[in-house]
């Protein structure tokens, strides 16, 4: 049976992106471009040849390429144009708010200021507005850095506090656990900072990383997090707590061959408040709408699935009380006007 939810439903709902990386949205046409204008050598003035070397099948090759793209950010206007691209993609998939990930480390790591990055992508979101895209910043630290790295960073950011909405953690989740960063995390939520992490799909010890992350570090969402389904009892946690998990179809179908449909639909079915995110969309294959889409299709969902998705990103945004009920309405008013 098909899903009884058209294109066109998808591409005009209202709803919040909660997990996409802007590093992650670096397309090979503006790769390309910046490579030309800071005289930096990728190995191809072509196009096409560039569009071939996204390629991988394990998180660790596609890491490789992730972090090897970055080398053309260099200025403070590549990082506006890194995200300003990314937001008009945004709204034009109806996205409404935004919490947009970015990771320092990879750009202190390589030369670039710390005032560099964060200057060039605050301003992008600054100006979002002016496209009606409400956009917010949260900043991650790298888990195969140290966790001094991760304090080093924390401590940086300090006088763009205003600029930077929360905390994550990401990268390579093998042999680097939540509670490796539990100090760095719990400074984070003492400044003010809301605090999420990523917890991949079908990671070596997902379960014990889950309940690092959401019994003893506390975090608010979980990114990714599907695994979650193979303990009853954290899920009554998730449940209990209003945790949001933020699963990203189309990343997921690279890395492991399934785009963890029926993950979702339980998560669903057990009122865990999970959405629907692009993670990496210039290496994934689509934006966000692309990937309600792909979910839609091959999980069968219904209008109210699909509705409910949207209201969850929403429901576990990191916005006022208000702002929810106001996203909330203007999603029941598209619904009604379609029906």
């Amino acid at each position: 049976m098909a899903t009884t939810v058209s294109r066109e439903f998808i591409d005009n709902l209202p709803k919040a992106e909660l997990h996409v990386h802007l590093e992650g949205t670096l397309e090979p046409e503006l790769r390309l471009k910046l490579a030309q204008k800071n005289h930096i050598d990728i190995g191809t003035t072509s196009l096409e040849n560039l569009k071939a070397t996204y390629q991988y099948d394990t998180l660790a090759s596609f890491l490789a390429v992730y972090y090897s793209a970055m080398a053309v950010l260099q200025t403070e206007d590549d990082f506006y144009d890194l995200a300003f691209t990314y937001l008009k993609k945004a709204r034009q998939n109806n996205v409404r708010h935004v919490e947009m990930f970015f990771d320092p480390q990879a750009h202190t790591s390589r030369g670039i200021s710390f005032e560099t990055v964060i200057n060039g992508l605050s301003k992008a979101a600054k100006d979002a507005k002016e496209i009606g895209v409400d956009a917010q910043l949260v900043m991650c630290f790298l888990r195969d850095f140290s966790k001094e790295s991760a304090r080093k960073t924390l401590l940086a950011a300090e006088p763009y506090h205003e600029k930077i909405l929360g905390i994550g953690l990401d990268s390579d989740e093998h042999n680097n656990p939540p509670l490796k960063f539990s100090t760095p995390f719990e400074k984070a939520v003492s400044s003010g900072y809301h605090i999420t992490m990523h917890a991949d799909v079908d990671q070596i010890d997902s379960i014990d990383h889950i309940k690092q992350a959401l019994e003893v570090i506390g975090v608010e969402r979980l990114d990714h997090g599907t695994n979650i389904v193979e303990n009853p009892d954290l899920i009554k946690f998730a449940c209990a707590h209003k945790i949001g998990l933020t699963s990203c179809p189309n990343s997921n179908k690279f890395l492991s061959q399934d785009m963890k449909n029926h993950e979702v639909k339980t998560l669903l079915d057990y009122n865990v408040k999970i959405s629907i995110n692009s993670d990496d969309p210039a290496y994934f294959g689509g934006f966000i709408n692309d990937n309600y889409w792909a979910i839609a299709q091959t999980a069968n969902l219904t209008q109210a699935q699909v509705v409910k998705l949207a209201k969850n990103s929403f429901d576990t945004a990191w916005i006022s009380e208000k702002q929810k009920a106001s996203y909330q309405n203007e999603i029941d008013s598209y619904v009604a006007s379609t029906n």
